[in-house]
């Protein structure tokens, strides 16, 4: 027997529900200004880095989207793990590709990102 019940009812309590929405709104808020900033630097630089560094930004912002969206109801709650926790592994192989490729190389030059 399938019984329909709201997503944000089966997990979230009532009481609590204003604090989870300004947190995750705040999140939205910030990870978008990092966003833009990140942006305005690739802009300026247009290098591999710089453009990697700004799609992680992009993931980070998409996220909180999606924890914002599932507070309110209007995301699944399968859907948000999906999004969530597979945005999750791929920011970090983002973060660790970027950080193996910017460390020094044997002959003392650093690895070819810059392109």
């Amino acid at each position: 027997m399938v019984v329909a019940m709201s997503v944000a009812g089966e997990w979230l309590d009532p009481q609590l529900a204003p604090v989870l929405v300004a947190v995750i709104a705040l999140a939205v808020l910030g990870t978008t200004v990092l966003f833009v900033v990140g942006l305005a630097a690739y802009g300026r630089r247009r290098t591999t880095r710089y453009c990697l560094i700004v799609v992680v930004l992009g993931l980070l912002v998409v996220r909180s989207l999606t924890g914002l969206g599932t507070v309110l109801g209007l995301v699944p709650m399968t859907v948000h793990h999906l999004v969530e926790h597979g945005f999750d592994f791929l920011i970090a192989v983002l973060v660790l590709y970027l950080v193996f490729r910017s460390g020094a190389a044997s002959d003392g030059v650093t690895a070819g990102l810059d392109d």
